[in-house]
């Protein structure tokens, strides 16, 4: 018996994680008996006098938002990270150790308008968020050694709220996540003189197995060592640091990527996909003085459906306590991705009746 990918359980290993994942794609022809999850609501209304995030309204702290008609960024309520707060005694025990955390919290709404989502939006309205990221990535990054942006979009992935939004945590110290990245590809440029995802990125575009869409500036790729069932990863063509470094067309390239792989992901099941995604890029702050060449700007989605719009994987048992596992092997995911229209199905509605 040969081996065959789309068949038989093997390992991949990450080597941006030093991590394995387990992929089982022959798991993919049981019966599914699991939980079933509730359909994401549809039916949201354009303006709600009680969301605290649409414009004009009044926040739980008091605070009343403006008549924005673009985005509109704000300290978060509730922040995780505060800027001052005193720091823990320093301790000589390896078993209980505590450092210093500051930091500060932000949100940034897309749209004033809660029933649209980026790939719905115009793509002068994309671009406006790409720059204002930009912006607040090269500001919070003046005074912090890491700035986070990330979205959760729907109830699935705990957003609690529809209106299209994001949320930037910026800190003092570099999260875990990055901090294994910024030694992985270290390691990679020391050894190989070439920027690790640089180098992947090319070669998946030789192989074209896992490559979904493309364009003159952005790549879009089910990772080979993806661990969500349509894991993806966004990259640029171009040796790119920090998202502020993105040139005039490669934002404009990028907008018009984003509305075409989130328009796919919606398409999967005539949904809005829920996701968390975020971007990581070179470090900030202290790090500006160092050199951070062996870094690569990239964003990653972490969608949670797996065989429909009410069946999402569960990261549990085996993943919680061994390692990750996935059942749909990253080809067959790109290769469902790929096949999938580009034009959203809401809009291919609305120019159909028009």
């Amino acid at each position: 018996m040969s081996f065959d990918p789309t068949e038989h359980q093997h390992i991949r290993f990450n080597p941006l994680k030093e991590e394995w994942v387990v992929v089982s794609p022959h798991r993919m022809k049981r019966p599914w008996a699991g939980q079933v999850e509730k359909p994401e609501e549809e039916n949201i209304p354009r303006h709600d006098p009680k969301n605290p995030l649409c414009p004009g309204n009044t926040r739980p702290n008091g605070k009343v938002n403006p008549d924005y008609d673009g985005t509109f960024l704000f300290d978060n309520d509730y922040p995780a990270l505060l800027e001052v707060v005193p720091e823990p005694e320093k301790s000589d025990n390896p078993l209980f150790q505590s450092a210093a955390a500051r930091g500060t919290c932000q949100v940034m709404c897309f749209h004033p308008h809660t029933d649209v989502t980026l790939p719905i939006m115009t793509q002068a309205e994309v671009r406006a968020v790409i720059d204002k990221w930009a912006e607040i990535n090269t500001d919070l990054g003046k005074k912090f050694e890491w700035v986070q942006i990330f979205e959760n979009k729907g109830a699935m992935m705990g957003c609690s709220n529809p209106h299209p939004h994001c949320q930037i945590w910026a800190s003092s110290f570099i999260p875990n996540e990055p901090s294994v990245k910024d030694r992985t590809q270290r390691q990679y440029m020391e050894k190989h003189k070439k920027p690790l995802l640089l180098d992947y990125v090319q070669q998946e575009l030789e192989k074209k197995e896992r490559v979904i869409l493309q364009n003159d500036c952005w790549v879009w790729l089910v990772p080979y060592w993806a661990v969500w069932p349509y894991e993806t990863m966004l990259l640029p063509r171009r040796h790119v640091l920090r998202i502020q470094d993105l040139t005039d067309q490669e934002r404009e390239s990028l907008a018009d990527i984003m509305k075409k792989l989130l328009s796919k992901y919606d398409n999967m099941f005539d949904i809005s996909f829920p996701y968390s995604m975020g971007w990581h890029g070179a470090p900030t702050g202290k790090m500006y003085e160092k050199d951070n060449n062996h870094w690569q700007l990239h964003a990653l989605y972490y969608p949670p459906l797996l065989r429909s719009a009410t069946v999402k994987k569960f990261m549990v048992g085996y993943e919680m306590l061994a390692q990750f596992q996935r059942d749909l092997s990253a080809e067959q995911a790109a290769d469902k991705l790929r096949n999938l229209p580009d034009i959203h199905y809401k809009l291919c509605t609305k120019e159909s009746k028009d």
